[in-house]
């Protein structure tokens, strides 16, 4: 069964050094709340490792804030609003590592991790620049075939952050459908975390909702609004006037105000 805690404790869950994976989509279902808080701990995680299938505006807030040394990522960005400004500027920088991913790469390096095997076979990347940009990605010889293949290394993840709309006292949670990688990364990650919307004394299966069920979740987090101001379908849309006030805010040098701001608030 997961262990119900509270918002500060599951941030502390989280070590210097580890790689930190955030669940959602783009801009919806991110887990903000959580985020809030480990940037509230004192002192805050550093030198992270982030693994999101796309990367958004939490994930912006972890870079601005100097805790994410390595990126690895689909997308990093902030949809119809633009860039992620943090993070495009500490890249142009060269103040983080980016990891080359595609949604190939991200998915056999996940594939390959909770199979237990070092890499994971593809003809992905074949007559493309890109194994130039990854020499971590090395050719193989297909055993059967001799056929030449690219091998995909294993990705790891030690805390893996999702934000869902129902956890039960057993720990079976429920997602909505736009799931990215979310279920992926439950089997993929030592530790889960899971902040919630609502706490009900049963999960139902529904075709409207995606149900993990109990042991995937460690912990789980009672964490109304846990999204905003990403959206949370079909709670709450996606409040387009903060992510305005955020990049403007990033464009004029006030992104530290800004953290504070958000600290203080919610």
């Amino acid at each position: 069964m997961a262990e119900w805690i509270s918002l500060s404790e599951a941030a502390a869950l989280v070590e210097d050094g580890q790689t930190l994976a955030l669940g959602g989509m783009t801009i919806y279902r991110r887990p903000v709340a959580f985020v809030r808080e480990l940037l509230r701990r004192d002192p805050r995680p550093k030198d992270l490792t982030l693994l999101c299938f796309t990367a958004g505006f939490e994930s912006d807030l972890l870079v601005g804030a100097g805790c994410v040394s390595r990126a690895r990522s689909v997308y990093f960005g902030l949809e119809s609003f633009g860039f992620a400004p943090m993070f495009t500027e500490a890249a142009q920088r060269g103040q983080i590592e980016v990891v080359e991913e595609t949604e190939a790469s991200l998915a056999l390096g996940i594939r390959a991790g909770v199979s237990g095997v070092g890499f994971m076979p593809s003809r992905a990347w074949l007559g493309t620049d890109l194994p130039r940009l990854r020499p971590d990605v090395k050719t193989v010889t297909d055993p059967y075939s001799g056929e030449e293949l690219l091998a995909f290394p294993a990705i790891s993840c030690d805390v893996a952050v999702l934000h869902g709309l129902e956890g039960d006292p057993r720990g079976n949670v429920k997602l909505n459908n736009n799931v990215g990688v979310d279920v992926e990364l439950v089997y993929l990650a030592k530790t889960v975390i899971v902040t919630v919307e609502r706490m009900v004394e049963k999960v139902e299966r529904s075709l409207d909702g995606t149900l993990i069920p109990a042991p995937g979740a460690a912990y789980i987090v009672h964490a109304p609004r846990g999204a905003w101001p990403t959206s949370c379908y079909p709670d709450y849309p996606l409040a387009g006037g903060e992510f305005l006030r955020y990049t403007d805010a990033c464009y004029a040098g006030r992104f530290d105000d800004y953290l504070a701001e958000f600290l203080r608030t919610g």
